[in-house]
């Protein structure tokens, strides 16, 4: 099958991307990597002995990353729709995280435990109708938000990895209303292009 012309642009992008090449050089799974690393680096919230949930892991690169910077001392949970080969010092799970069963499975490997860090690298798959694909991605954060809120240590951080467009505006409030502070974060590792960007949430509110 013959690949269109966006598609063979973004292969080429793809190939020649910096962070492609040096996450293979690296050892990590994904270019990702490279933006939990960065915002880590500016907000200092995985330390070690951390318990730290990681929503929509697959293919694993912010697991490795959590990994080593919590280490052997730390808990790592990880769920995906998608299969995803193991990360030493984690646990994955295969599942929807938007199902009942999902958050069940979750809340299960917690063990009541609550975490010190619930993480969102989380998307749809992608239907090509823009207005869709927004409020799919919205709701998916909306998910991740509520089980922060749940299952969040006082001061626990929330991270997750939203796109700017409908519904953008109301779910940054709801964080503003639910968290101490809230803060954008665009890492150099994110394409330009992209309308992704990361919000990162300290401080559930239900402590205060």
């Amino acid at each position: 099958m013959k690949r269109s012309k966006s598609s063979r642009d973004w292969l080429k992008r793809h190939v020649n991307d910096p962070y492609v090449q040096r996450s293979k050089k690296e050892g990590w799974r994904a270019r990702s990597a490279y933006k939990l690393l960065e915002i880590d680096e500016k907000d200092r919230f995985l330390a070690p002995g951390g318990v730290v949930v990681d929503l929509g892991s697959a293919p694993g690169g912010w697991t490795q990353v959590v990994v080593k910077k919590v280490g052997a001392k730390g808990t790592v949970i990880a769920i995906d729709l998608l299969a995803m080969e193991p990360v030493p010092g984690s646990a994955f799970l295969q599942g929807d995280f938007a199902t009942g069963a999902g958050l069940a499975a979750v809340e299960a490997a917690l063990g009541g435990t609550q975490a010190d860090v619930v993480l969102s690298d989380m998307a749809p798959n992608l239907s090509g109708i823009a207005i869709s694909d927004q409020a799919r991605s919205m709701a998916l954060a909306e998910l991740a938000r509520d089980f922060a809120l749940d299952h969040l240590k006082p001061g626990g951080v929330f991270l997750v990895k939203v796109f700017q467009g409908v519904g953008y505006d109301e779910f940054l409030k709801s964080l503003r209303g639910a968290f101490d502070k809230v803060v954008m974060r665009k890492p150099d590792a994110s394409r330009d292009e992209s309308a992704e960007q990361y919000l990162l949430a300290r401080g559930p509110r239900r402590f205060g």
